[in-house]
């Protein structure tokens, strides 16, 4: 365990540390009194360096373990100064020469700790490595060459955590590296200006690659998706989500950056939860976190724009239609509860903000039901349909249930109602703007009066009382304001058009309430009974 091995060499592992940033300080300071040229100080630090790693070798064979790797680790680190020194504070070496170098060391390193199971010296090696760069900042900009050392750091330290299951190792190094990011981007202030700056690539490159390590390492371990991965993933998305939208404010909508990371987390949560379907703490924080930064990011499309009501009513209700479809799949409950919830709460939105909200034409062209505006509608009338259907939310008590049932359908009715409604206005307001507001209301009243037949047969159909209360309802509103809104003024020849109408109407709902509600029930229309059956199966009829 990293514990006993931590309070037994801590003293040593800091007494390193300490020497290092002797070491670094001392590259440093030589700088300013020109002691020595460049070629002789990187000289002297790669003589150095392995001179301690072979005397700590030759120590480590003598079975002095403890002291050989200390020493191993010191000269590792000495190493990694000077390299840090040649390629990222001068550009003495080339960035391939510093990725050779490091490659190198670090293989060797990471071979000695493998072979003799030496956790301490990669610790050692490890905190020296991500040390030097730290103390050692450039004044000219070398961010490409630490990118590749921290790159075959990361890689090599990553491995070997997996293999030997030394978790601390690529903590270290993942805290160390972000930490690292933050003081060169403070450091240098490079440009942000653009989205696909050089910060914005090295925050990407290094929130993939801890993303992926993380998930590696947990299915390596026997797929145990718990502890340190888990905490370690989660704080990686939220230090990429800090810096990404700091990065790009003003270049990139905040919507979209949270949408992305958002459907990162959710496609990871799901795979977890495929192959390993018991590591549920680590599939549902990463899937209901990706869910929530989903949901958040679907809030802020169409931000600035006067369409945004009709934006967020279609996203909103693609949201409730894609909760109820996994809940049916699935049989989560929540997801059930939270569909129903959210296609209330949009539906009553939409009712409110319709009336000024802009119709959301194709081609620039209106064509009445053909818009996004009537999309929306039919979008949140079909899963009110569909909750009745399939009598979503069960409370496991028949009446109840079949309350519900009802209430979900006499809901999804008046969503067409208002469907009806508005397109009938815009259609009037786009092609006939001479006309007056008595022949609109007209035929406002004829419409209404046909969907209050459709509601009488869909009652008498499946002999639901509140479906026929709810159809004569309407049609005495119907008569209300045709009678003392309508006609209050001068007669016209749509006036006695729209009573014809009506009247047809009213004796074709006689017609239906004596032919099916009144008639014994035959043929294809369903008993009471036989209905609450099979909407216990499932279906509504």
């Amino acid at each position: 365990m990293i514990i006993p091995m931590l309070r037994k060499h801590w003293t040593s592992m800091l007494g390193v540390l300490f020497i290092l940033a002797a070491f670094i300080t001392l590259f440093r300071y030589s700088l300013d009194q020109s002691w020595l040229t460049d070629k002789l100080k990187i000289g002297a630090g790669l003589l150095c360096g392995i001179g301690l790693a072979l005397g700590g070798a030759a120590l480590a064979l003598k079975k002095l373990n403890a002291i050989g790797d200390i020493v191993i680790g010191l000269g590792a680190g000495i190493l990694y100064a000077t390299f840090s020194f040649a390629g990222i504070y001068f550009d003495l070496w080339t960035p391939m020469t510093v990725m050779l170098s490091m490659t190198a060391v670090t293989l060797l390193l990471s071979g000695w700790g493998y072979r003799f199971h030496s956790r301490l010296v990669m610790n050692i090696g490890l905190l020296g490595g991500l040390l030097s760069p730290l103390l050692m900042r450039p004044e000219t900009d070398q961010v490409f060459t630490l990118f590749l050392y921290l790159l075959v750091l990361n890689a090599a330290y990553f491995f070997l955590s997996i293999v030997k299951k030394w978790s601390e190792l690529r903590s270290v190094s993942f805290i160390g590296t972000w930490l690292m990011y933050g003081v060169y981007f403070l450091h240098y202030g490079p440009p942000t200006e653009g989205v696909w700056t050089m910060p914005v690539r090295y925050a990407t490159a290094a929130f993939l690659f801890y993303l992926i390590g993380f998930l590696f390492a947990s299915w390596r371990h026997n797929r145990c998706f718990d502890g340190w991965n888990l905490y370690l993933s989660l704080t990686n998305a939220v230090v990429f989500g800090c810096w990404a939208l700091y990065l790009l404010d003003g270049d990139v909508p905040m919507g979209v950056l949270l949408a992305m990371i958002g459907a990162v987390y959710g496609l990871t949560g799901f795979l977890v939860y495929r192959v390993a379907p018991g590591a549920l703490a680590f599939a549902y924080s990463h899937g209901l976190g990706g869910a929530l930064l989903l949901l958040i990011a679907a809030g802020q499309l169409g931000d600035g724009l006067e369409s945004k009501p009709l934006v967020n009513a279609l996203v909103w209700g693609l949201i409730a239609w894609g909760l109820a479809l996994a809940s049916r799949r699935t049989a989560w409950r929540w997801a059930e509860l939270a569909a129903v919830g959210v296609w209330a709460i949009v539906g009553a939105y939409w009712y409110v903000v319709t009336w000024d909200t802009p119709r959301g034409e194709w081609f620039g062209v209106f064509i009445p039901f053909l818009n996004w505006g009537a999309v929306s509608w039919a979008l949140l009338a079909g899963l009110g349909f569909y909750f009745s259907l399939y009598r979503s939310f069960r409370v496991k008590d028949m009446y109840v249930d079949r309350l519900l049932t009802n209430v979900y359908a006499l809901l999804a009715h008046l969503i067409v109602g208002g469907l009806l409604t508005v397109q009938i206005e815009n259609a009037f307001e786009e092609y006939a703007v001479g006309s007056s507001y008595t022949v609109l209301s007209l035929t406002l009243s004829t419409v209404w009066g046909v969907y209050a037949l459709l509601l009488f047969l869909w009652g008498s159909y499946y002999k639901q009382k509140l479906f026929l209360g709810f159809g004569s309802l309407v049609l005495v509103a119907v008569a209300i304001k045709a009678i003392f809104l309508d006609l209050s003024e001068e007669e016209t020849i749509y006036k006695i058009i729209t009573l014809l109408v009506l009247g047809t109407l009213s004796f074709a709902i006689t017609f239906v309430r004596n032919r099916w509600v009144a008639a014994p029930v035959t043929g294809s229309a369903k008993p009471v009974a036989l209905l609450a059956e099979s909407e216990e199966r499932g279906g509504a009829g």
